[in-house]
């Protein structure tokens, strides 16, 4: 499904759910397609349970040296920090927003939608997230709503949103879907 697609996962240094990135990527070696991860630093990120620490991760590149054109779409994993650290680098919100420009899907769950705010992709936009992020993407202009996933299409890409590790089974197929197309 995903044969010859490269994904780009895009991660903090520090800070991701661990399963968030996981199992997505998962997903995407499943559907044939190529994950590469992306960080704002070289080396290897630092993943989290929860708030435990969990394993580390290989940088395949950082946003320095790639950018959307070369993926055909982009995951972002949550965590409570790892978003708030991506907000805070400019080069990863520039990251961020190409992938909107060029009319690349995008999927984000959890906190990660944080990082949509900062690169003002939102507006006008049907999203969902972990309920804290509610007030945040409703003042940036988004429609939030409380579902397992939402597939949105109103703006220049296809946006996949979800709210937390419960609703990664269906997340997963929703961005493979949309990588598809």
């Amino acid at each position: 499904m995903l044969q010859g697609k490269t994904i780009a996962f895009l991660v903090a240094p520090q800070g991701v759910e661990q399963v968030e990135l996981t199992e997505p990527w998962r997903a995407v070696e499943q559907a044939g397609g190529t994950p590469r991860l992306v960080s704002t630093h070289p080396g290897r990120v630092q993943a989290f349970n929860h708030l435990d620490r969990g394993d580390t991760f290989e940088v395949d590149t950082t946003v320095r040296d790639s950018g959307p054109a070369d993926y055909d779409g982009l995951v972002l994993p949550g965590g409570v920090a790892n978003p708030d650290f991506l907000r805070m680098d400019d080069e990863a919100v520039r990251f961020v927003r190409g992938f909107f420009d060029a009319g690349k899907p995008v999927a984000a769950i959890c906190h990660a939608p944080w990082t949509l705010i900062e690169a003002g992709v939102v507006g006008d936009r049907a999203i969902t997230s972990w309920p804290s992020l509610r007030t945040d993407l409703t003042n940036a202009g988004a429609a939030w709503a409380d579902q397992e996933v939402m597939v949105c299409a109103n703006g220049p890409n296809k946006l996949i949103t979800s709210r937390k590790p419960d609703d990664l089974k269906a997340f997963c197929q929703a961005l493979v879907d949309a990588f598809e197309d």
